[in-house]
């Protein structure tokens, strides 16, 4: 049934089975979650260390940070470990030629929630991953969601390189915006998704409704927003419904629903909308997907809007969110596309409707 899966063994297996000294390259909340999983598989970590212009001698996670270039003299053949995120063009060079000279092994972990993506997990979740594979529009979707959970395994980077779609792919010939959106904006951050829209459709639209539950985050989109007549900004979370919700701010794209956060109100888009139409709708919501989903069901289902979701919050969103998507409006259209980025960020589902007139606005300016 996964005949386009071609990876066997996990990450982990791997890191496992290795006899040579792995080294894990960064610190954050990613290398947080690195160690712990590796203290899961019993996988010994022989050190930490940063790119040597950020060594200040300091320590992570009971370890001495070092500099690559002080391992590289100690040690001729050593594993990497990346456990930090990379879309800079010039620091995923860097990375390219470091895997040159060093095995560079990219575990995925999950941005939110539990468990590891390993090939077991899609054997478990076998029918809903073929499922989505199959709805799936055109080749270069169910190729770029081949190579991502092949990825997503293996964790090998070069599954990544060999599927990047630019920016301008993605607006030009997928959401094709028109000069008249009504666009809702869940995640809305500091209006970097706005500028984009604005960017190409040179400055016109019909209406904006921006959603940004951080504080820090709503002072740079309000003051970025203005007073730019039919764009309103709410500092709320996306949520199913209408509610309470805990959030932990962290002045950045981390900040998430958290049990141990402030309370803040949550919105459902539906009731946002009051029933106004919607064209075209983002979601970004470091984990809340499936719920803005729910809480926008009405308004897909209704106005058919297209739809640009993030997939790589959760191990899930990657077949569960297309197949919500789809048992909610049946008539969309789903594409896949991956931006530059390593691990595998910035994946996301878009979904296009045929326009009442019959014609898909699939490659229509």
């Amino acid at each position: 049934m996964l005949e386009f899966l071609t990876e066997k063994q996990s990450a982990w297996d791997r890191l496992k089975n290795e006899t040579r000294p792995i080294y894990l390259y960064g610190m954050g909340d990613g290398a947080v979650r690195i160690l712990s999983a590796m203290r899961t598989y019993q996988i010994s970590v022989a050190g930490i260390f940063a790119s040597d212009e950020f060594v200040r001698g300091h320590d992570f996670a009971g370890y001495h940070v070092q500099k690559l270039s002080d391992i590289e003299a100690q040690c001729d053949d050593f594993v990497i470990v990346l456990a930090f995120a990379v879309c800079q063009p010039a620091m995923v060079e860097k990375m390219q030629q470091l895997a040159k000279r060093h095995p560079l092994i990219v575990p995925d972990v999950p941005v939110v929630g539990g468990g590891l993506f390993t090939r077991e997990y899609c054997e478990e979740h076998a029918e809903q991953i073929h499922s989505v594979y199959m709805m799936l529009a055109d080749e270069h979707s169910r190729r770029i969601y081949a190579n991502i959970l092949n990825f997503k395994i293996s964790g090998n980077p070069d599954y990544l390189m060999d599927i990047i779609d630019t920016k301008d792919d993605i607006w030009n010939h997928v959401i094709c915006p028109t000069n008249h959106e009504s666009f809702v904006d869940l995640g809305a951050y500091n209006g970097d998704s706005i500028r984009e829209l604005l960017d190409y459709t040179r400055g016109k639209f019909h209406r904006i409704l921006a959603v940004e539950p951080d504080r820090k985050n709503y002072k740079k989109l309000a003051k970025f927003v203005g007073d730019t007549p039919s764009v309103k900004c709410y500092q709320c979370a996306a949520w199913c419904v209408d509610t309470e919700l805990p959030f932990a701010n962290k002045a950045g794209r981390q900040s998430a629903i958290s049990a141990d956060g402030a309370v803040i109100p949550a919105r459902s888009v539906d009731n946002l909308l009051a029933g106004h139409p919607v064209t075209l709708l983002k979601m970004d919501v470091e984990g809340a997907e499936r719920e803005a989903i729910w809480g926008a069901s009405r308004s897909i289902a209704r106005f058919n809007p297209k739809l640009m979701i993030s997939l790589y919050h959760r191990n899930e969103d990657i077949f569960e969110l297309p197949l919500l998507v789809k048992s909610i409006n049946p008539k969309y259209k789903l594409y896949i596309r991956h931006q530059l980025y390593i691990p595998a960020w910035e994946t996301n589902l878009y979904a296009i409707c045929d326009d009442p007139n019959g014609y898909s606005s699939m490659g229509e300016s």
